[in-house]
């Protein structure tokens, strides 16, 4: 399995992989949700603003992971990562663990100082995320979960509150995503 930035070529495949897990996992309406929001994220993102990390078996897409831009305050070096998706038949063999850990290496060498998310714990806390609350870092919306607001630093630093709320890319502008 190989890990990888994804190419514009790929977003079709990309869209379709999040419509079929999501399809598959949440029911129609959540697979069309977050295959549009896909699509609207792969191209209405400016590419400073946007990381999309995939992995590939065999030239096929096996999991991939939009990361986007989340300013807060006067902190650019924010971002969000949302969604992820693996296919179904390649899930629970660490698939979107490793394939998250690869964002976040590529990540930190480009210089992002911290990493949300809004998920599993259970599932994120294998990859160093931490339940943050959203005093600490607050969310562009009411979260439905608040414990699934989580974080981590990815610079030397630990963790801190950051002053603002954060905004967020327009095609994830949208309160039914969280």
């Amino acid at each position: 399995m190989n890990f990888r930035h994804y190419t514009p070529s790929e977003s079709r495949s990309i869209e379709v992989l999040f419509s079929s897990v999501f399809e598959e996992s949440e029911g129609e309406s959540e697979g069309l949700l977050i295959g549009e929001l896909a699509k609207n994220l792969l191209s209405t993102t400016a590419p400073e603003d946007l990381f999309v990390f995939v992995a590939v078996e065999d030239d096929e897409i096996l999991g991939a992971i939009i990361v986007t831009r989340m300013p807060a305050g006067k902190e650019a070096g924010l971002f969000v990562l949302a969604p992820v998706a693996v296919a179904t038949k390649n899930q629970g063999k660490g698939v979107g663990q490793k394939l998250i850990e690869y964002g976040i290496k590529e990540l930190k060498a480009v210089g992002i100082k911290v990493l949300v998310t809004y998920g599993d714990p259970n599932f994120y806390s294998k990859t160093g995320f931490q339940q943050i609350t959203e005093d600490m870092i607050h969310p562009p919306f009411t979260l439905t979960q608040p414990e699934g607001w989580l974080a981590q630093a990815l610079d030397q630093n630990p963790l801190q509150k950051i002053e603002g709320k954060c905004s967020c890319v327009s095609a994830l502008n949208d309160p039914s995503y969280w």
